[in-house]
């Protein structure tokens, strides 16, 4: 009895061993290649489980999630005026066709990576070198990393590969040229706002002196109403008192009279010396004589 314990339990073991080796498990993650003695006879795109010949077939698995190249170091580029620029990048990738990724970089993604980097500095030295710094730093930053991602699919596709997305991250100048143009920058910023300045004070004087003629104009032209009104006034003033003379010559005079007295002796301090007989005094003369009666 115990020996066919002992033996049922070799075969259970022997079984297992067996199964292990011949099953095998794909994940959605992975795509799986079937090797015989070598040779590519499989490929496994579907999650699940498979079967394996023990010892003749083994398998490997690849994985085809989106994978990321980021340069640890700024790569140095040329432009069009000839000035050095420092580029950090990073690219999106993922692998399409596991069995022509398999032959062309032997499933190796250092090797796959290599490939893709060395494709996509050569593009962009060849597009760096027909513009300028502003264009590559801001101007056509996304036109170029669109054209990188095409020529990089190009190449991409020959080893099974696919180049979701290439980004400029950082695109600066070296420290030496950083200066040089903040130098210049500031330089221009200065000239800039100089210019404005001289604008600006031209353009105050243009107001100022505008605003003092039109205040000369308002002035002249209130000095001349002003002088006419008055001038109708005093016409107007002189006709009442010409119709005044012509009703009572005798009432106008004594009037004017009156309005010279005021005039003379506004003040205690007037001093007026006349002739006793003087035509001045005639009104005077007759009250005095009104009041003896």
């Amino acid at each position: 009895m115990r020996r066919n314990l002992g033996s049922i339990f070799v075969v259970a073991i022997v079984v297992l061993i067996v199964a292990s080796l011949s099953l095998f498990i794909v994940d959605q993650r992975q795509n799986a290649i079937v090797f015989r003695l070598g040779e590519v006879i499989d490929i496994k795109k579907e999650p699940g489980l498979y079967f394996k010949i023990p010892l003749l077939e083994n398998v490997r698995y690849f994985d085809v999630r989106i994978l990321t190249i980021d340069t640890p170091e700024p790569e140095r580029f040329l432009t069009s005026e000839k000035k050095n620029v420092l580029v950090d990048l990073f690219v999106k990738w993922r692998i399409t066709d596991v069995r022509q990724y398999y032959v062309s970089v032997g499933g190796e993604e250092i090797r796959a990576q290599t490939r893709l980097l060395q494709t996509i500095n050569d593009g962009l030295r060849a597009e760096f070198g027909n513009r300028t710094v502003h264009e590559v730093v801001s101007g056509e930053r996304d036109k170029i990393m669109d054209l990188m991602r095409d020529k990089a699919n190009e190449d991409a596709d020959k080893i099974g590969v696919t180049v979701l997305d290439v980004r400029l991250k950082r695109v600066d100048l070296p420290q030496e040229v950083s200066e040089a143009v903040y130098r210049r920058m500031d330089a221009e910023r200065k000239r800039v706002a100089n210019e404005l300045r001289s604008t600006g004070f031209a353009e105050s004087e243009k107001i100022r002196a505008d605003a003092d003629r039109q205040k000369e104009i308002i002035i002249a032209q209130a000095y001349r109403d002003a002088q006419r009104i008055k001038g109708e006034g005093d016409a107007k003033a002189t006709a009442i008192y010409a119709r005044a003379y012509e009703q009572n010559a005798e009432f106008y005079a004594f009037y004017r009279s009156l309005e010279a007295y005021k005039q003379s002796f506004g003040n205690k301090s007037d001093v007026l010396v006349l002739e006793p007989n003087s035509e001045f005094f005639k009104y005077l003369k007759s009250s005095g004589g009104a009041t003896k009666k």
